[in-house]
């Protein structure tokens, strides 16, 4: 019997899971976890890896659609394919157990990524649960009160991760965001306006969606954040310390 009108194929979670299961690739895909693009060798760097496997790597994953590849001159620049993508490495680290034998200098990443990072493009990491807790605090968010609840049958699905729960911008939110440089009304209609992450280290929630990334673009521009030198670490300048103080009484740990 055939049946009429278009279907989606059933998703391949298997292909997925087992791509992203490859350590040198879930490097890869960590290191371009912060939605930003970076260079074949840069990659195989970050991976540990020659040149020649980790194009092949980044073939295998760009034919998935879990990046993207883009020629610029002589070199390649990957990224990964969207914010979907983002959102499942985020999920993933929720349930996977930590690297045994940590170095000195894994260490060392480890505390960094936890304190502050970025996850695709929105704050995360200690600090970023403490900025969406402010948030929640001051009734510029509604919706929940920030804290993962994985037991409660309809709270925090996994298949439903980040919308499951509604949160909004109250009003008194859009004209917070907007004294502080974001207006939450020309966002990108094509993107969800507040979706969340439950965060990997803290088992909270942090801010995504586009006004997740917008608040994070404008904490770049005042100069509150600088990026680190590992991948997705940000690190909160000195402005930044008075500036989160003053304008959400979020004080950096």
């Amino acid at each position: 019997m055939t049946i009429s009108g278009a279907r989606a194929a059933e998703p391949d979670i298997a292909r997925a899971a087992a791509l992203i299961a490859e350590p040198s690739r879930a490097r890869m895909l960590n290191a371009l976890g912060d939605g930003r693009s970076a260079s074949t060798s840069d990659l195989a760097a970050a991976a540990g890896i020659g040149l020649p496997t980790a194009s092949e790597h980044l073939t295998r994953l760009a034919d998935a659609g879990l990046v993207t590849t883009e020629r610029r001159g002589r070199r390649r620049e990957h990224r990964l394919a969207g914010p979907a993508v983002g959102a499942a490495l985020e999920a993933l680290a929720v349930i996977a157990p930590p690297v045994p034998g940590r170095t000195l200098k894994q260490s060392s990443r480890a505390s960094a990524l936890s304190r502050s990072r970025t996850c695709y493009d929105h704050l995360a990491g200690l600090l970023g649960v403490d900025v969406m807790q402010a948030l929640l605090q001051r009734g510029l968010l509604v919706g929940h009160d920030g804290v993962h609840r994985p037991g409660l049958a309809v709270l925090d699905r996994p298949s439903a991760y980040g919308r499951d729960i509604d949160y909004r911008v109250s009003d008194a939110g859009r004209a917070w965001f907007a004294e502080f440089g974001v207006d939450v009304a020309a966002l990108p209609a094509r993107r969800p306006l507040v979706r969340y992450c439950v965060d990997w280290t803290e088992r909270r929630h942090h801010l995504s969606g586009a006004l997740g990334a917008a608040l994070l673009d404008r904490l770049f521009d005042l100069g509150w954040l600088r990026r680190g030198t590992s991948p997705r670490v940000v690190h909160v300048t000195e402005a930044g310390t008075a500036g989160l103080a003053r304008a959400l009484d979020v004080r950096p740990r």
